[in-house]
């Protein structure tokens, strides 16, 4: 039986097992909406109230289920409204499936209405991307987007079909992609580089671990503890790893980066090998590179090969899909322990409690701060929540701040920093994983980048919790003004609008607390509440984010104020 190309793209994304698509109808992909009607019952769309709102959300959904996220979005300034959600996703390595529409083959490059070059302008920003014209074509794209988005180191895919192709008619089969011709997704690993890896690490005074995303993405958790638990290395992660190796653990010391523990920052210049693992040294991480490890002997492990070498120059370079590579080189190391050594990182963590955080998580002043909110919010969820934050000095001390506990629990953007990205994103979230807690972190800043998405929830009625800290600040911007620019705060004060009003006019229940002794019963509330819930938090307008290492300076330089 013929079917048309509308209910070809269907038909196929049912064959890969979806289940949940957000997307925004548009003219020129009218024809998929209209097949997607007799799909309502088998799958869930979720219309967003933007297509930036569509891809942040597959986004979410991507990143704490497991699974390929899907958006649909039409022609024009639809796919054009995608872009910065490709460049997010395709950064922070997240497997998303962009679905377009686009005028008729005919129409293509005569500027026809809502017609945009929409391959040329996501080339850069996609893993792959295909413009399709042939309704016979329909089913192979896609089934090739699923396996390139998920294979390998993942990513975004934009699979671009025409109106035409909608409409036209094929006899529908579909195969599912299993492998490309000149693509190797998954490398072979290189028994001499393991053993000469082990080598290194058997005779390590002072060994050092740095786990990034790639531990999630290759589903390495058990593998990593296994590995470390071992060997009795230190353990600390990249922002996007942030719950890949407990919180909790002895071995964990801390998070990396410009914000991140002192120990971890400082002790990188004094370890003698250093395993990094699923991770690309960052600036963010790395600081100024010609200082960076020096002294250290650096083991990389990581399944894409182009950032093997890029930053860092690795002793050892382990091109390998980290759960591969960590089960067989634990069976190389030998069993040890690193008191001393591991010590060293108690030692400091010691002082960045009494410089830093006794005074952020318990402060002496009347004001609130976002610190002593984050804390206290990752003692009532047991640190299982998963936590979504957008981009500014509430992510950073999320950050800190929060103790993950769970499972694919932590979801920012990291590479790309896009602010608007947590309200949509913990939409997702809490669709791929409706029975747990779903917490946005957001600024008063990038809560009205994507506030529209209140909408959204509104209509699909999604159980997200949004705890907004508000400083009345574009306060990342306002914290690097007050230190590198001489307090002169241009342009970073903002006037907000009255959110919890605004939360309310879209049936979500919302309070506003500015005093401490408010806090405990608020965030109850909140966790608590039946549907979703908005909790504004005025939080201490100057408060800043320390430790920080400035551009430009060593990781050993870390300020602690």
């Amino acid at each position: 039986m013929k079917i048309r190309g509308a209910e070809a793209v269907m038909q196929s994304l049912v064959q890969e097992k979806v289940e949940t698509i957000f997307g925004y109808p548009g003219g020129a992909i009218m024809p998929i909406y209209d097949a997607l009607y007799d799909f309502r019952d088998s799958v869930n769309h979720v219309l967003v109230r933007h297509e930036q709102g569509a891809i942040h959300a597959a986004q979410g959904f991507a990143r704490t289920s497991g699974k390929v996220g899907v958006c649909f979005a039409t022609s024009g300034p639809g796919a054009t409204n995608l872009i910065t959600g490709l460049a997010d996703a395709m950064i922070d390595s997240t497997p998303v499936v962009c679905i377009t529409g686009q005028v008729a083959s005919h129409l293509l490059g005569t500027d026809a209405f809502q017609e945009t070059d929409v391959i040329g302008i996501s080339m850069p920003v996609t893993k792959w991307n295909i413009q399709v014209t042939r309704a016979e074509d329909i089913s192979g794209a896609i089934a090739r987007a699923f396996y390139i988005a998920r294979s390998g180191r993942p990513g975004p895919v934009l699979v671009d079909i025409t109106k035409d192709a909608q409409f036209g008619m094929v006899d529908f089969s579909y195969e599912p992609c299993t492998k490309i011709r000149s693509y190797q997704p998954t490398p072979v690993l290189d028994e001499q580089s393991l053993q000469e890896a082990a080598v290194l690490i058997n005779q390590a005074k002072k060994p050092y671990i740095l786990v990034g995303q790639g531990i999630f993405l290759s589903n390495a958790e058990k593998e990593i503890l296994d590995f470390a638990e071992k060997t009795g290395i230190p353990v600390a992660s990249t922002l996007l790893g942030l719950g890949s190796f407990p919180s909790d653990h002895p071995l964990y010391v801390g998070y990396l980066g410009m914000h991140g523990n002192y120990a971890p920052n400082v002790l990188t210049n004094e370890c003698d090998v250093l395993i990094a693992i699923g991770m690309r040294f960052d600036d963010r991480v790395t600081g100024d590179v010609s200082r960076y490890a020096k002294q250290a002997k650096v083991i990389h492990i990581d399944i894409d090969k182009a950032e093997l070498n890029k930053i860092i120059k690795a002793e050892v370079a382990i091109h390998a899909d980290a759960k591969d590579a960590l089960l067989k080189l634990s069976a190389l190391v030998n069993q040890n322990e690193h008191p001393q050594w591991l010590q060293q990182f108690r030692d400091l963590e010691a002082v960045e409690k009494s410089e830093v955080v006794d005074e952020a998580v318990h402060p002496s002043s009347d004001q609130l701060k976002m610190a002593e909110v984050v804390n206290l919010l990752s003692e009532k969820t047991d640190g299982k929540a998963i936590i979504v934050t957008d981009v500014g000095q509430h992510q950073m001390i999320s950050s800190r701040y929060y103790k993950y506990r769970g499972h694919r629990n932590n979801v920012t953007s990291g590479g790309l920093g896009t602010m608007g990205f947590g309200l949509p994103a913990a939409i997702g979230a809490k669709l791929g994983n409706p029975e747990q807690t779903v917490v946005a972190i957001i600024g008063d800043g990038g809560f009205q980048m994507t506030i529209q998405e209140l909408g959204t929830i509104l209509q699909s009625k999604v159980d997200i919790k949004i705890l907004i800290l508000n400083n009345n600040f574009l306060g990342m911007v306002r914290q690097w003004q007050q230190l590198f620019f001489d307090r002169r705060y241009s342009f970073t004060e903002i006037v907000n609008p009255n959110f919890t009003a605004i939360a309310k006019g879209y049936s979500i229940d919302a309070l506003k607390i500015e005093e401490r002794n408010q806090l405990d019963d608020a965030l109850t509330t909140m966790l608590n509440s039946k549907g979703a819930f908005l909790l504004e938090v005025v939080v201490e307008q100057e408060e800043n984010v320390f430790p920080m290492v400035e551009t430009g300076a060593s990781v050993s330089e870390i300020r602690l104020n």
